[in-house]
């Protein structure tokens, strides 16, 4: 974890020099923000959660970002219950801005778990970027559902497999639960305290899942993971440069 963050520092120090041309003040810069990633990671260690760590980080911007958040879960809500009900009379607008403003009210936190501005132009790249990876598992497990069932000797071996996810959110585990889902041949059954339990239609099944691609592949989009960004540094860089 601290590796990471130092490296990531180190890069970001020289592209700090090189964009200044090594000017006094892009020096400081650099300066400031080794120090910062040094001190950082040595602080991070003695937080029991990682949590912890992040909302201290994020607790100047939070009433910024909770009203951005609201907003944009907000629209999105608003937009699909526009295209659900296809109805665009004063009473259904109506009525879904209401409905709008209170789911976004109660879950804006849910969708936008611990988000930047940066962040979320990430995610939504990294979203599309994974969307034909998810694709292929669903071909790929059809296929392999369709072969089990024209098969002759039908070689199901129901079962019921449990693991432990490294994912901490809620909405991350909701993402993962239902990507199991959509894919043919596992359904997500139930989650208690992080651990899956997932009905797999045979052993190969039951395999592809345990190998934990698709939850790599979660944690990737979520920016969900165990190491902390070098983004976390730069937010906190004049923080420390005052504070010393």
């Amino acid at each position: 974890m601290e590796v990471t963050v130092l490296v990531q520092a180190v890069y970001k120090a020289f592209e700090i020099l090189e964009k200044g041309k090594n000017s006094e003040k892009a020096r400081e810069e650099a300066r400031e923000l080794l120090y910062t990633s040094a001190k950082f990671t040595s602080e991070t260690k003695s937080l029991t959660e990682k949590q912890e760590a992040r909302a201290l980080l994020l607790s100047a911007k939070q009433p910024r970002l909770a009203l951005r958040n609201f907003t944009l879960t907000f629209f999105i809500l608003f937009a699909f219950w526009i295209l659900l009900s296809g109805r665009f009379d004063y009473f259904h607008l109506t009525l879904g801005g209401i409905c709008s403003v209170l789911v976004a009210y109660l879950s804006h936190d849910l969708l936008f778990f611990n988000i930047r501005l940066g962040d979320f132009r990430t995610r939504a790249r990294r979203f599309l970027q994974a969307g034909p990876w998810f694709l292929g598992q669903i071909f790929s497990a059809n296929l392999h559902v369709a072969y089990l069932a024209l098969s002759p000797k039908m070689p199901i071996d129901p079962q019921i497999i449990r693991f432990k996810t490294k994912l901490e959110s809620d909405i991350s585990w909701v993402g993962l639960a239902n990507s199991i889902t959509l894919t043919p041949g596992t359904i997500t059954v139930d989650i208690r305290e992080g651990e899956f339990f997932v009905h797999a239609l045979d052993r190969k099944v039951a395999y592809d899942l345990n190998t934990g691609e698709m939850e790599d592949k979660i944690a990737h989009v979520i920016m969900e993971a165990d190491h902390v960004y070098i983004q976390d540094v730069l937010d906190v860089a004049s923080i420390f440069g005052a504070l010393k």
